[in-house]
C-alpha cells in the first residue's frame, strides 16, 4: 500500500536526492520507536478502505515486533525517510519489502512492497516516486528481477500511483468474513 502520493507540478526530478524534502536511509533497531506510529497509521488508512483490514488492539506491539523481525530479516528492505530542514532526524515515513522466491515462475525472485507510508506533508512533492525508485533499486540489489505491490484493492490511489509507474495486477486475492 502506498499513502505516499504521486509526484507533484513543479516537483523535483526523481534522480536528484538532493533536492528531495527528505533523506531515506536503512532503518534501524533504534528506529522502531518512530516508525511504529507510522505502520499503524497506515493499517488505520487501509481499514477505511476495507473491514476484513480491521486494525487489531494490539496493532502497536504487532508493528513493534513486524518491524523488530524484519529489520534483523537480510531478505527485508526497510526504510526510513527523514525530514530535512526543521524536520531533520524525524522520521516522517517508512518502506517495507520482502524478497520473495517464485518456485514455479520466472524470474524466480520477487520483490514485494508491503507498505509505503509518508507522512501527508511530505506528499505530492515526488518523494513517493523517490522512495518507490530507491526500494527498487535495494530490492534489486537483494536480487529480485521483478518488483511487486501489495495494497488494499479498494485503494484506488495506490492502484492509480503504482498504474502510472508501470505496475499492473498479476494476482488477485478476494475474501469474505466466516
Amino acid at each position: 500500500m502506498t499513502a505516499a502520493g504521486d509526484a507533484g507540478a513543479g516537483a523535483a526530478a526523481p534522480n536528484e536526492p538532493h533536492s528531495m524534502p527528505v533523506h531515506l536511509r536503512p532503518a534501524k533497531p533504534a528506529d522502531i520507536p518512530a516508525l511504529v506510529p507510522l505502520l499503524v497509521r497506515l493499517k488505520r488508512l487501509n481499514e477505511e478502505f476495507d473491514p476484513l483490514l480491521r486494525v487489531r488492539d494490539d496493532a502497536e506491539s504487532q508493528a513493534r515486533e513486524v518491524l523488530k523481525a524484519s529489520i534483523a530479516d537480510p531478505k527485508a528492505v526497510v526504510l526510513a525517510a527523514e525530514g530535512v530542514g526543521a524536520d531533520k532526524d524525524k522520521v516522517v515515513g517508512l518502506v517495507l519489502a520482502v524478497i520473495r522466491e517464485r518456485p514455479f515462475y520466472a524470474p524466480s525472485v520477487e520483490g514485494v512492497i508491503l507498505e509505503i507510508y509518508l507522512h501527508p506533508m511530505y506528499r505530492r512533492r515526488g518523494v513517493g516516486e523517490f522512495l518507490l525508485k530507491e526500494t527498487t533499486a535495494a530490492l534489486k540489489a537483494k536480487g529480485a528481477a521483478v518488483v511487486i505491490a501489495e495494497f488494499p484493492a479498494q485503494n484506488e490511489i495506490a492502484s492509480r500511483f503504482y498504474a502510472k509507474r508501470g505496475f499492473r495486477p498479476i494476482i488477485v486475492r478476494q475474501a469474505r468474513s466466516l
